[in-house]
């Protein structure tokens, strides 16, 4: 399962909440998990001739994406919300591909001012049409409660508790996923 850093934005939280949720994940024996970064992957803005349901990639950098995501089962989106929405490099990050995505699940993490409920919401839509099955319990982080002075990282046990919670749900969907056939 991957857990995506889903900003690239210099001086970003979602580093620090993605290894927080890497290391809660990795207690458990139930599946694997490994962070996966979009600022690694370098993707310029959209830029395949042809839409992604084709699956006719045309750019290396795409085929390197394409090929990471594909080999996931699942997915953990770390996002902030940036201007009460999902940021633009993640957003462009998912609309570069289709079936790496479809029929697959998805749990979420967000943080913000608000914990990020605007940017999940936003992203529950967007993975909706590529048919991404969204885990119904979100991670919430808020940056008065969950960031010391708003910069550090210091999660309080109630979100750790709703992480627990959604990589249960993860868990449970993808095995029931690959048991119906769908992956």
């Amino acid at each position: 399962m991957a857990i995506i850093v889903g900003s690239t934005r210099p001086g970003r939280k979602a580093e620090a909440v993605a290894a927080w949720v890497h290391d809660l994940a990795a207690r458990r024996d139930d599946a694997t998990f490994e962070v996966v970064d979009i600022a690694d992957y370098t993707l310029p803005h959209l830029d395949e001739p042809v839409p992604p349901r084709a699956g006719h990639y045309s750019h290396p950098h795409t085929h390197a994406w394409a090929q990471k995501i594909g080999t996931f089962d699942a997915y953990i989106f770390v996002t902030p919300e940036y201007n009460a929405s999902v940021p633009g490099a993640l957003k462009n990050a998912i609309d570069f591909l289709y079936a790496e995505w479809n029929g697959k699940a998805a749990g979420f993490v967000g943080y913000g001012i608000q914990g990020g409920t605007r940017a999940v919401e936003h992203l529950r839509q967007i993975l909706g049409d590529l048919e991404v099955v969204a885990m119904p319990t979100t991670v919430a982080l808020t940056l008065a409660d969950d960031f010391q002075d708003h910069t550090s990282f210091t999660p309080s046990a109630v979100p750790a508790a709703n992480a627990a919670g959604m990589l249960d749900e993860l868990v449970a969907q993808t095995a029931q996923s690959k048991e119906a056939g769908r992956r």
